[in-house]
């Protein structure tokens, strides 16, 4: 596989990083995969090439830019006090659009056939869903996406096939914020949910302890159905 860095130019005309895995064949349908709040790092490019392993054209934008450029932190106490700053000082807005704009450079890349989808975990997970919309991805995977709830207008864009995965253990979003992005995508054929008993938030990282091999192993494999259908 072959990755680096590449510009990504907003509407504005600004640029800002983002990482690009390519498969063995070199082209494919495209993924733009959305970070955690410690940034595009040693996990999150992992992730980009299971999924240029299984024929994607992956890019992962640096969702922080605006803050500081390229993150790139670990799971350990400082790494972590970091990341929670960042999350607090980000316009979700503004970093759902910069990753929409992603969406548009993936797209425009020779190596990209066709189509393109978004995947993204926790803070990630709720930038997929809103600049999916707003990007017009042609599917949508959400990992336990942080404060959905509180977006659930964006719903009325959303047309194309979503996939959401969550953690019935998650202590960072309650139950009743599940159950009001399930409430408000009821009786609709484009959305799916999957739920994962004894796991918490961040269950698909194995850089956290709260990493539970089974629930990811399962979500990653009712992904790549769910993309190989869509893409």
């Amino acid at each position: 596989m072959h990755a680096s860095w590449i510009d990504v130019r907003t509407p504005e005309g600004e640029t800002f990083s983002a990482y690009l895995t390519l498969p063995p064949t070199g082209s494919g349908p495209g993924i733009v995969l959305v970070q955690e709040i410690w940034g595009v790092n040693e996990h999150i490019r992992a992730v980009a090439e299971q999924y240029a392993l299984s024929g994607y054209v992956v890019l992962a934008p640096d969702v922080f830019w605006r803050q500081q450029a390229r993150v790139d932190l670990a799971y350990d106490e400082a790494g972590s006090a970091r990341a929670y700053e960042l999350m607090q000082q980000v316009d979700t807005a503004r970093a759902a659009a910069d990753v929409a704009s992603a969406i548009t450079t993936l797209r425009g890349l020779p190596n990209v056939e066709d189509r393109v989808a978004t995947l993204g975990f926790c803070l990630g997970g709720q930038l997929a869903y809103r600049a999916g919309a707003i990007g017009h991805a042609d599917a949508i995977v959400s990992y336990y996406g942080g404060g959905i709830d509180r977006h659930l207008d964006v719903a009325e864009q959303i047309v194309q096939p979503i996939l959401f995965h969550y953690a019935d253990a998650d202590t960072h979003i309650g139950p009743e914020a599940v159950q009001a992005v399930k409430q408000r995508f009821a009786g609709r054929d484009n959305a799916t949910f999957h739920d994962y008993a004894d796991a918490g938030h961040g269950f698909n990282c194995w850089g956290r302890p709260l990493y539970r091999q089974r629930a990811a192993a399962l979500a990653q494999g009712r992904t790549l159905a769910f993309l190989s259908r869509h893409l």
